[in-house]
């Protein structure tokens, strides 16, 4: 369940830090009753990086195909980069 906390709570940083860690989910900051910042703990953040560049390498590789490019074949290409990298 999301956490949502009024912007005056961010007066207690320690308490939304605790939070943030505790939970490793976002805290969802509102102002006058609308969604205004995130607020989430670097290794929460690092996650949702990483998980975003692989989610685009995938859609871009599905684009590629559907698109007609040239497949590679995935053992081929293994066995080049093992030649290349350790001889």
């Amino acid at each position: 369940m999301p956490v949502i906390r009024p912007i005056t709570d961010l007066r207690n940083t320690n308490e939304i830090s605790e939070i943030c860690h505790k939970q490793q989910q976002p805290v969802f900051i509102t102002k006058n009753g609308y969604g205004d910042l995130v607020v989430m703990s670097m290794e929460a953040y690092d996650e949702l990086i990483s998980m975003n560049c692989v989610d685009r390498a995938i859609y871009e590789a599905e684009r590629g195909k559907e698109s007609g490019e040239e497949l590679l074949d995935a053992g081929e290409s293994l066995a080049q980069l093992r030649r290349k990298h350790f001889g």
